[in-house]
């Protein structure tokens, strides 16, 4: 409970700056942070899972009535690494749970330092979300999707799948 108190004031943040960012461009310098996390997730769990990212860029671009505020290109996306790829900034949302963690351990109260952190931790809040392109682009890993479908399937529906004991090695 101490970590959603903790993080609460970020999450308000968080939802004034998508509202103000959406009716004046200039808010847009405060998602840069999340952006950067965005697109380095996208980075490395491209260089972990060999679809060989070639390019990153966090320079705001118009794009008709929206900007997009930044990208990775992909060399190599195919369908068993474009999911992980493309869904790796649902991870971020990781990063304001460790810094709760960290911050209200013990008997804890806010201080300046948690003020700050809220403008870099809010920011995290809006980039865990895939954008449409990544769902796009996730959408490629189907096959992968049906593959780990059927093996919860066979996992829940035959138990003695759970008590098979694997040789040793």
């Amino acid at each position: 409970m101490d970590k959603l108190f903790y993080l609460t004031p970020s999450l308000c943040l968080a939802v004034a700056i998508w509202v103000l960012s959406r009716r004046h461009v200039v808010f847009t310098v405060l998602q840069l942070p999340g952006t950067l996390c965005h697109e380095l997730a996208h980075f490395l769990a491209g260089l972990l899972t060999f679809a060989r990212p070639v390019s990153l860029s966090i320079i705001p671009r118009r794009e008709g009535k929206n900007y997009r505020l930044g990208e990775v290109q992909l060399a190599n996306a195919s369908w068993y690494n474009s999911a992980l790829t493309a869904l790796a900034p649902l991870l971020l949302v990781l990063i304001p749970w460790w810094i709760a963690v960290l911050r209200t351990r013990g008997a804890w109260h806010f201080e300046p330092l948690d003020a700050g952190l809220a403008f870099l931790i809010a920011p995290q809040f809006l980039a865990c979300w895939p954008s449409a392109a990544d769902w796009k682009l996730a959408m490629r890993s189907w096959p992968l999707a049906l593959i780990a479908g059927a093996g919860w399937y066979a996992w829940m529906q035959y138990p003695w799948l759970r008590s098979w004991h694997w040789p040793a090695a």
